[in-house]
Order: structure tokens, then C-alpha cells, then sequence
């Protein structure tokens, strides 16, 4: 199912802030019938938001009886509530306990102050506005605030746990950042992970008036335009081929385009950094060419960030984070499928036979939909790389794609039986 915007009312197709549209499930007869919302944790994941807030805010705006249970991650309703119904509530939700009263932005953490005050910390503009006290709802999450803490402990990767014990020793903790982060995973770098560690770094940039002590520096490493040019230059002929940006509008454009500097500035990272490259420099380098929404970036970082351990390190995780970040419709789905292809099927010709792990990776971090894969998978194309390199990769896939139609007619088949 086709993600929707998490505010409705903004039509634009291009609008980054998604969440799957809600899916409700009618069970029993009489008086034990009742609603089961069978995707509510991923739809509160996107909002920030624990589960039980929002089942619990169906409930008091609908009168009826709810149960969280998130050991079996299943919220139920009392009585027949359709998801159309569900989901007009859940606008409601989203207008009082999410979204900012300032910008309108969703990017908010809910504080609970020690009067019981509940604010909704806004990460885009950085301001703080109060939750309508009235409601039942502020009552339940007062005696239950967020556990901005489960998320944190979750946060894998030396890089990050470098940065804590950093934090520690300079006399703060996680309570001391001014964010409240719930239910959801942190493995590999969430948006929101991903948005912190960049505004932490921005803040410990030197302002105007500040003095920079400039030490010998014969040791670093020399990251001017010409000194990246130069590098990537000596990089092997089938790497920099690699790297072409193919049938694109602009191919006419020449070498020397924001898509080919951004795949030089990776692979010369990887080489300085032991193959390491981190994501959020990536973000910067995308912004600094101009080039981070753009979805022919996509094809760049499928073929840079991954190596021949992609399976093995589990890579794909790794860098969900800034990918979720930068996918953002269905055709930055496509060029990174693109992308991909040409990085099984020109760099890593060994990696043609795991290509259905790496589909699934990609499915289960929701880089690519269902729906993208499945077309995709449809035929052949000479858009990224040659025809019959183009159909070996699609056969390598037909695995998974057979998974993914007989998961898909399982489904259906469950649906018939519920009505």
C-alpha cells in the first residue's frame, strides 16, 4: 500500500513526511465484536508517537473500551470502527499532540514538564508549543509520559556510542537533549537520529566571533575540490565508468556533473576511512551540490556506499537512515533499484545471485515499496545497463518477486475469508 502524507491536506506528492494509511481488521460477533488496527505501530513509529496514545485517543474520542498490547504489537478497539473512520480520528490525533502549532511541521517530541505541562518540542523551527490540556488524552500521557530512553539504548555503531560516552563525560545525558523519542527503532540512523547528530554538529561550529586556533595539520588529509578531482582521477578506469549517471536528460552534461563529484567524494572517503563513509557527511556533501532531493542521487548511492560486504555487514540497515531520509516518491524508488542494478550487474557481478537478500533488505527498510519492486521485476531495461545484463539481474530477483505475489495473494485470500 501506497504511503499518503501525514497531513492530509497537503496534496503534494513530494511532501517527505509519510505514513502507511491505516488498516483496521472487524473481529467477533455482538457484543464481543471489535476493531483491530493491524498496522498501528508502524503508523505512530512515523508519527514519533507510542502506540497507546493513539489507540487510546480512539478510544476516548469514540467512547469505547481499548486494549494496547505491545509484547504481541496489537491494539484493539471495542465495537465495528471501519479505517476510513480511523482515519479521519487519527487526522485529529496528528493536528492536537503532533503536529506543530508554529510551522505546522511533524518533526515533534512531547516533553512532560514537572507541572504536568506537555509540550510539543518542534526539531524544525525549535519551538516549543503547549498540548491542549483539556483533552482525556494529556491526562493518560501526563501519568505516562514518553520513554525517550528505550530508544537510545537501542542505537548500535561505535560512531554513536563514541559520541555518548563523549556527551557523559561532558556532564549531560540523554534527558538533557530536549527530545522525546518513542516506540520506534534506531537501528542503522532514523530521520530523527539522523536530523540530531546534524544540528549537534552545526552547533559546535565556530560562530563570527568565535577564534579558531589552527594547529599543524600536516598529517590531514587534503579535501579541496582539486585534491577530491585529482583522487578520483586516479581511481581504476571500471570504478569511475561505474559511476555514470545513465540515461538521465543531463548525460549530455559531461563528467564533471553534481552526481559525478558526489560518487567521487564517496569512493574517495572509502579509501581514506577503511571503506567506512558517514552518513551524515554524505547528507552535507548532497546539500552542498544542491542535489539532496534530487532522485538521480539515489542511483549515486546505490553504487558508492555498498561494497561486496553488503549482505555480510549488513550494510543496507546501516545506511537506512539517510536513505529514508532521501527517498522520498516513487521515482527516487526506482533510481535506487536503478542504481542497484548496476551495482550487481557492472561492479559486482558475484553479487547478481543475492540480489533477492538485497530486495528484501530493501523492503523491509522501506526503501522500496511492494509495488515499485513488482514493475521493476516486469522486464527488462537499458536505462542503467545493458539488455541481457538487465534480464540476468531480473531472473537473479524472480525469488522474491514470486514471494512477494504469493504474499500478496495471501493476503487477499485472508480478506475474503474475514468478510
Amino acid at each position: 500500500m501506497a504511503p499518503i502524507n501525514i497531513r492530509r491536506d497537503i496534496t503534494d506528492p513530494f511532501y517527505r513526511y509519510k505514513m502507511e494509511r491505516l488498516q483496521s481488521k472487524i473481529e467477533g460477533k455482538g457484543n464481543g465484536i471489535k476493531s483491530v488496527i493491524v498496522n498501528l505501530s508502524s503508523v505512530a513509529h512515523s508519527l514519533s508517537r507510542d502506540p497507546a496514545y493513539v489507540v487510546k485517543f480512539f478510544g476516548f474520542e469514540l467512547g469505547a473500551q481499548v486494549t494496547a498490547n505491545p509484547t504481541n504489537d496489537r491494539y484493539i478497539i471495542n465495537g465495528a470502527h471501519d479505517a476510513g473512520k480511523l482515519q479521519d480520528y487519527l487526522d485529529t490525533f496528528i493536528s492536537k499532540f503532533v503536529l506543530c502549532e508554529e510551522c505546522k511541521n511533524p518533526e515533534t517530541d512531547l516533553i512532560v514538564q514537572k507541572d504536568g505541562t506537555i509540550l510539543r518540542n518542534c526539531k524544525a523551527c525549535g519551538q516549543r508549543t503547549d498540548v491542549d490540556a483539556r483533552h482525556k488524552l494529556s491526562s493518560f500521557i501526563t501519568k505516562n509520559p514518553p520513554n525517550r530512553e528505550s530508544k537510545e539504548k537501542k542505537v548500535k555503531g561505535s560512531k554513536r556510542n563514541g559520541k555518548k560516552n563523549g556527551d557523559a563525560e561532558n556532564g549531560s545525558s540523554p534527558k538533557d537533549s530536549g527530545s522525546e523519542d518513542m516506540g520506534g527503532e534506531a537501528d542503522g540512523g532514523s530521520d530523527d537520529e539522523l536530523t540530531r547528530r546534524i544540528q549537534a554538529e552545526a552547533k559546535e561550529l565556530p560562530t563570527n566571533g568565535d577564534s579558531v586556533e589552527i594547529k599543524d595539520d600536516d598529517w590531514a588529509v587534503d579535501m579541496s575540490e582539486e585534491a577530491i578531482k585529482a583522487r578520483a582521477q586516479n581511481l581504476p578506469d571500471d570504478l569511475k565508468r561505474s559511476l555514470a549517471i545513465r540515461g538521465d536528460e543531463d548525460e549530455a552534461a559531461g563528467g564533471d556533473n553534481p552526481f559525478d563529484q558526489l560518487g567521487s567524494w564517496i569512493v574517495a572517503q572509502k579509501i581514506e576511512n577503511n571503506g567506512e563513509v558517514d552518513d551524515v557527511e554524505i547528507y552535507k556533501k548532497a546539500q552542498a551540490l544542491g542535489i539532496e532531493l534530487n532522485h538521480r542521487t539515489l542511483q549515486v548511492l546505490a553504487q558508492t556506499i555498498f561494497d561486496e560486504n553488503i549482505i555480510k555487514k549488513n550494510q543496507v540497515k546501516i545506511h537506512a537512515g539517510l536513505l529514508k531520509k532521501m527517498i522520498t516518491s516513487e521515482r527516487h524508488e526506482k533510481a535506487f533499484l536503478g542504481g542497484t542494478e548496476r551495482f550487481v550487474g557492472i561492479d559486482h557481478p558475484q553479487l547478481i545471485s543475492a540480489i533477492p537478500t538485497i530486495l528484501m533488505a530493501y523492503y523491509e527498510n522501506d526503501l522500496a515499496s511492494e509495488d515499485t519492486i513488482t514493475k521493476w521485476g516486469s522486464r527488462a531495461s537499458q536505462k542503467y545497463v545493458d539488455v541481457p545484463t538487465s534480464k540476468k539481474v531480473r531472473k537473479a530477483a524472480a525469488p522474491f518477486l514470486t514471494w512477494l505475489q504469493e504474499a500478496d495473494e495471501d493476503g487477499s485470500d485472508d480478506d475474503e475469508d474475514d468478510d
